[in-house]
């Protein structure tokens, strides 16, 4: 319980501040930090738990059968990043109070943020891998309601369509990863999947999963080629952008990477592709943040830098590195969050981010100041800060590992080189910014130091940095340790915190990295002037022109194939059809099987004779709107009569009343239409149409007589099995639609109070001319109404009426049931709309149908809610039999109900459009009957 409060908690206080808003902006902060404080509160009551080893697994049911339940864990990797989820979320809340102004909506920017904190907690909290995913999806549905808060500046918007869009993307892929995951291990349990490491490796699937987990991984933290998100993200408020790249979202695909370590490490697929791209992320975003002028854009691409290190290490695949990869992880948490919020700070307080105009600040801000710089010395890796505790680790890895052959060095290098631009852009943030001369044309002049509470955030951070790097064994050691623990399965190497380890190559290398970033920094003169001869590529521009291109494909086959021609979406449909059932069909070699086929009585080859008749001459009259219509109907009626032939007299009757209601609909739409259809197919188009059509029919002949030529087994068996003993009725149709299937029953009907609203908004309103002549010229009847139709329409109702209550009540049992009720009891009312007129008929049924149909849809699924209270499924039925007095013995069975809302859902959905069509030229009506 504890741990779905602690997801909980964040999801539950979204709307705190922003009813708390209208009371200031203290208490809306206030109000904000409520739910992630007793989140926090909750996680460290589980500390003794998780420090001992113990894995906390709690499993809500859900849907069992695809694999998924809501199942969460708490272990030391999941401790860990909660904790500096809540933590680091917390001092952002106090931060942010402070950093946002009085025109910026305080209680929707923490209703987003704590949207964000709750989805990355499902993220570093879940168990099972769906649902991880579902977590990991809104983390960038709510990064893009961060990032693009300030929605009235172009950069705000652009960066946080790029951001869902690339993040977006590598969901998908993740998601395929995952399935394929599923589909070797056979779970998507956390645990499962971490200890069939071995299995997942040896099987055929392993490298495509592990290419698209990657992509999913490499999109969310930033990684080359999809780094170029992350600097645009900086459109967003300071506090967006301190959480965001120090505890979540960038943070989730290393976290990921951590998370899946035991069942995907170990490869040489592995080592390839996360240590290069890790090489290569680290390189190019140490060199791209010593030439970003703007201070939140250094933060950036060091941060790139950093997350490339992480998967550096994750990819160097042995235990020490992953330790080493853990550890960064926390330090780079403390010092880059620290970072960003004297970066907004120095924003807040001068109006620019433009490190060639805000110099000087130790002169006007001299404890911002030294926060920033020791927090920069931590990121640059200098002793006694916890930054080169993990950096002297990082270089140890590099050169322990032999995976490149002869060309194993490079790997050191390189890293050596990374780390001297990392002391470079770190020397350049603390130089420019902090001395340098004086400020340069600031916005806001001269600068101050801001409001007290807004620094106590990043003293903690800063503090933080210092005692972890001079007191690593009593900080941060069971922390990392119980991380690591669970990041290795259970296995932890040996390592050390300590802060000396005397003279040695990685000692060497640090000091090499901060002696060469001191001389590359002195040498940026000669270094900005190269990097302006470079070419200007810009990834906003590429990335929209893509977007563009990209848009332009996507509409070009659209209009190939959604051109609004029905004629050639059926086409397409019907050739794609023949051509896959053609190709089916091919390696029969006999196409007749060993079933005998059923013989032909004269009746029947009459009927069939007659319905191919009636299907040609519908074809040949087919610009002859109303003979084509009847000899469409004579067709439904055949097919009626064959329904009932072949011993299905619930379809007969149900195919004979939806015609009935069909041709009442096209009769009173025709009304409105030209007697003819005019040509507009020339004679080749009619030729390709005449082979399609025929190719078509000849294949479902084909097709049919091939199947029902050939033994199969049935489900039909089951129903007739279980129709009395599971439904309690004998009429097999209708218990299947009332009780096996009643799911789909209850969707089906909804579509059908659905299209019928649908057609009701379609015909609102709607006014044509009423015709007062025919396409030949002769005038209609003056009399709308006549004599005959008007008495037999007021006697046809109480008999039709009953009908369908007969028919309703014997549905569980005999042919009937509440569908083919419902139509009689419509043609029936509409009866009385087509002789005794709209009005005369409403003024005397007034009945609201779409309050029949919402009333229909109500009890059929309270029908179905009812089954749960009782601890069934839903739409469980029940029946029993009773003794009545005067009638004896009957049986009574909850499906009648749900049968009772198919009935009202019919009845309200076939008025509501039947009945609306009249209206359309009710205003030139002819006078009603009184």
């Amino acid at each position: 319980m504890a741990l779905a409060l602690i997801i909980a908690l964040p999801f539950a206080g979204i709307f705190i501040p922003l009813l708390l808003e209208r009371f200031g902006r203290s208490a809306c902060a206030f109000g904000a930090g409520l739910a992630p404080l007793g989140a926090l509160v909750l996680l460290l009551s589980q500390r003794e738990a998780v420090f001992a080893g113990e894995v906390t697994v709690a499993r809500y049911g859900w849907l069992p059968d695809l694999g998924l339940d809501l199942a969460l864990r708490l272990d030391g990797l999941g401790f860990l990043f909660a904790l500096l989820i809540l933590g680091i979320g917390l001092l952002v809340i106090l931060y942010a109070r402070y950093y946002l102004s009085k025109k910026d909506p305080m209680g929707r920017f923490f209703g987003f943020f704590l949207l964000f904190m709750g989805s990355m907690l499902g993220v570093v909290l879940s168990e099972n891998l769906l649902l991880m995913l579902m977590f990991w999806e809104l983390t960038s549905l709510s990064s893009f309601l961060l990032i693009g808060y300030w929605n009235h500046r172009a950069d705000a918007r652009r960066g946080a369509r790029m951001a869902l869009t690339i993040t977006g993307g590598g969901g998908l892929a993740l998601l395929a990863g995952i399935l394929l995951i599923g589909h070797i291990v056979g779970s998507f349990e956390l645990s499962t999947v971490i200890a069939s490491g071995d299995q997942i490796r040896a099987h055929a699937l392993y490298p495509p999963a592990l290419i698209l987990v990657l992509l999913g991984v490499f999109t969310k933290s930033a990684q080359f080629p999809f780094h170029f998100w992350l600097p645009q993200a900086m459109a967003a408020p300071t506090p967006v952008s301190a959480f965001l790249h120090s505890a979540t979202m960038v943070k989730a695909g290393v976290f990921l990477l951590a998370r899946l370590y035991p069942a995907l490490a170990d490869s040489e697929w592995w080592f390839y592709l996360v240590s290069l791209t890790g090489l290569a992320t680290l390189l190019i975003g140490a060199v791209m943040a010593l030439f970003q002028h703007d201070l939140k854009g250094l933060l950036a691409y060091s941060t790139i830098s950093h997350l490339g290190l992480i998967t550096l290490l994750f990819g160097l695949d042995s235990q020490q590195a992953a330790v080493a990869a853990v550890f960064h992880i926390i330090n780079h948490a403390t010092f880059k969050a620290s970072l960003f919020m004297a970066a907004g700070i120095i924003d807040h307080e001068t109006g620019t981010r433009d490190m060639r105009r805000i110099n000087g600040m130790w002169k006007y801000m001299p404890h911002t100041a030294t926060l920033a710089m020791v927090a920069s010395l931590a990121m640059a890796g200098v002793p006694l800060l916890n930054g080169f505790l993990s950096k002297e680790m990082f270089f140890a890895e590099t050169l322990e590992q032999h995976l490149l052959g002869s060309f194993y060095w490079t790997i050191p290098v390189l890293a050596t080189v990374a780390g001297a631009f990392s002391v470079a852009y770190s020397v350049r943030f603390i130089h420019d910014v902090f001395f340098n001369g004086e400020p340069i044309d600031l916005p806001k002049y001269p600068p101050h130091e801001p409001a007290r509470y807004m620094k106590i955030p990043v003293e903690v951070l800063v503090l933080l940095c210092l005692v972890v790097g001079m007191l690593p064994g009593y900080t941060v050691a069971s922390l990392l340790a119980t991380a690591v623990s669970a990041t290795l399965n259970g296995d932890v190497p040996e390592y050390s915190l300590s802060i000396w380890h005397g003279f040695n190559l990685p000692l060497l290398m640090s000091f090499v990295a901060l002696a060469g970033g001191v001389g590359i920094y002195s040498m940026r003169k000669w270094l900005f002037l190269w990097y302006q001869g470079l070419p200007n590529v810009d990834s906003v521009l590429v990335f929209e022109q893509a977007m563009r291109m990209l848009a332009d494909a996507a509409r070009r086959i659209s209009l190939l194939l959604d051109n609004g021609s029905l004629q050639r979406y059926l086409l397409l449909m019907l050739v794609s059809v023949l051509v896959l059932v053609v190709y089916a069909l091919t390696p029969l070699a006999p196409l007749a099987g060993p079933v005998a086929l059923t013989p032909l009585d004269t009746a029947t080859l009459g009927g069939m004779a007659l319905l191919a008749v009636a299907s040609l001459l519908t074809v040949i009259y087919h610009r002859r709107r109303l003979v084509s219509l009847m000899m469409l109907s004579v067709v439904g009626l055949l097919v009626s009569l064959t329904f009932a032939r072949y011993s299905a007299p619930d379809l007969a009757l149900t195919q004979l009343s939806v015609e009935v209601v069909s041709i009442i609909l096209l009769i009173l739409a025709l009304f409105f239409m030209p007697e003819r259809t005019p040509v507009e197919s020339s004679s080749l188009r009619v030729f390709r149409d005449f082979l399609v059509a025929g190719g078509c029919g000849v294949m479902v002949a084909l097709l049919t007589f091939a199947v029902l030529s050939r033994p199969y087994d049935s489900i039909a068996s089951f129903f007739l099995e279980n129709s009395v003993s599971g439904g309690g009725g004998t009429n097999v149709v209708n218990v299947i639609l009332v009780d096996f299937r009643g799911f789909d029953t209850l969707g089906e009907i909804s579509v059908l109070a659905i299209a019928a609203i649908g057609i009701y908004g379609l015909l609102h309103g709607l006014r044509l001319p009423h015709p007062t002549h025919d396409y030949g010229g002769r005038r209609w009847s003056g009399d709308s109404h006549p004599m005959i139709l008007y008495v037999l329409a007021r006697a046809l109702l109480p008999m039709a009426l009953l009908v369908s209550v007969f028919i309703f009540l014997r549905g569980h049992n005999l042919p009937g049931g509440g569908f083919i009720a419902g139509l009689i009891t419509a043609v029936a009312l509409i009866l009385q709309y087509v002789a005794l007129g709209v009005s005369w008929a409403q003024a005397r049924q007034p009945l609201s149908y779409h309050a029949v149909c919402g009333a229909g849809l109500l009890i059929a699924a309270c029908t179905g809610l009812g089954s749960l209270l009782f601890d069934h499924p839903f739409l469980t039925s029940a029946f029993g039999h009773f003794e009545i007095p005067l009638i004896g013995d009957i049986e009574l069975a909850t499906a009648m109900l749900f049968d009772l809302g198919v009935y009202l859902v019919v009845v309200g959905a076939t008025l509501l459009m039947l009945s609306n069509i009249g209206h359309v030229s009710q205003e030139a009506s002819c006078k009603e009957v009184l």
